[in-house]
């Protein structure tokens, strides 16, 4: 079947056209038809498969025709995401399928002055896609008007639970119409997904499961490296420098963590960047949009702040540390072989880390291959990659010291 075949708005196929989609894929083949119909939906699927696009595409479609019958203005639709970059990009992909229509979508997030998005607000938008902190502040402060709402979204919500995010879910169903349409959307299930799921939708709800048996795409290579702890770095090294114009995406445990192993980058003349909640928001954006446009290769990222990011072309994500939970591991991996394209996930196990690999490989049913390394090439990757370090070092100092004498002379 192709979305020429379906009985949505030609504003919406001239878009998904200009976009190259021409058939749906799994997830969007089964969740579409039901949200047009009204149903509430539980869908769990993996990332990387077109969940954003299956309930974007017929909620425009509902959104276009109610203001073809020119219902009453005010916000149709809620989004609720965990982060600011998924909000971001949720909202990109509305906007591009709505590109022909006059459905207009708002992203609500903290970090930013809220001035320009309250001016938004009161100029009319049908959409709105927020993280829950900011979505509050509108609503307490008057200015997000909830009663009008049709759709409740609430997408990436194992992440949500993850995060503590369940009261403010409650909450916000106390803003909300109780005859509303909610749709529930999540790369993994477990019983308290399914408590929280089942609070919010229609027990007859039309529930959606694609793959269950691989909570992560086929289209991904595997692999694990075992590497001691103090010696990923040089290993990292070597994976980049191998694969010169690869875009890598590098997951670390914590904040001072990703900060270390961009200074250890730069010592050794890699230029990255890091993406984590220390950054101020504007800062997040540039360095997202530099790694989106390959000006930046190598990406340093915690799970919260890369979280549902859709970023076109990953060659290769790296556990640089394994995940503490064996579901973000799927989440992480996620990042690459999205769609119809290959990808390669690659984990670095230290010694301590191992019951965290047993965990992630009862997760996904099947054992990760191991990418043996002989001693000795273990050996020369550190050597090399240490050599290189202390160059590059001595090369920082010989010019800091060219750059004093040359202000010595200039003062005399």
């Amino acid at each position: 079947m192709k979305f020429d075949d379906y009985y949505i708005a030609p504003e919406i196929k001239k878009s998904l056209a200009k976009l190259g989609f021409k058939r749906p894929t799994d997830i969007q083949y089964r969740a579409i038809p039901s949200i047009l119909k009204g149903e509430d939906v539980l869908a769990i699927a993996q990332t990387g498969t077109g969940k954003t696009a299956a309930f974007a595409i017929p909620i425009i479609n509902l959104l276009n025709e109610r203001q073809k019958s020119r219902r009453p203005e005010g916000v149709k639709c809620v989004v609720m995401v965990p982060t600011r970059e998924l909000a971001l990009q949720i909202t990109e992909v509305f906007d591009s399928i709505a590109h022909f229509t006059a459905v207009k979508t708002l992203c609500l997030f903290g970090g930013v002055e809220q001035d320009p998005q309250i001016a938004r607000l009161q100029k009319g938008v049908d959409v709105v896609v927020a993280t829950p902190g900011r979505l509050f502040d509108l609503v307490s402060q008057g200015y997000l008007q909830l009663q009008r709402v049709e759709v409740l979204i609430l997408d990436e919500a194992d992440h949500m639970l993850d995060l503590g995010f369940i009261k403010d879910i409650q909450d916000l169903l106390k803003h909300l119409p109780r005859r509303r349409q909610t749709l529930f959307f999540s790369a993994t299930i477990n019983d308290k997904i399914k408590r929280m799921a089942y609070s919010l939708i229609n027990r007859t709800a039309i529930r959606i499961q694609i793959s269950p048996d691989s909570p992560v795409a086929k289209n991904i290579n595997h692999f694990v490296v075992f590497v001691e702890m103090d010696d990923k770095r040089f290993f990292l090294e070597r994976l980049v420098n191998e694969n010169p114009e690869s875009k890598i995406l590098v997951f670390v445990r914590t904040k001072v963590r990703a900060e270390r192993l961009f200074a250890a980058l730069s010592r050794m003349e890699i230029k990255s960047q890091t993406i984590h909640g220390d950054k101020e928001q504007n800062d997040r954006l540039l360095v997202m949009n530099q790694f989106k446009k390959g000006e930046v290769k190598i990406l340093i990222a915690t799970d919260v702040s890369a979280r549902g990011i859709d970023i076109a072309n990953v060659d290769f994500v790296v556990n640089y540390d394994l995940p503490e939970q064996s579901e973000n591991y799927v989440h992480r991996v996620g990042r690459t072989g999205r769609g119809t394209q290959k990808g390669n996930a690659v984990s670095f196990c230290s010694t301590e880390e191992k019951e965290l690999l047993a965990e992630i490989e009862t997760f996904l049913g099947h054992p990760v291959a191991i990418l043996e390394i002989s001693k000795t090439d273990y050996r020369a990757t550190i050597d090399f990659t240490q050599e290189n370090t202390v160059n590059n070092d001595l090369q920082a100092v010989l010019k800091e010291i060219e750059e004093l004498q040359q202000k010595k002379r200039r003062k005399k």
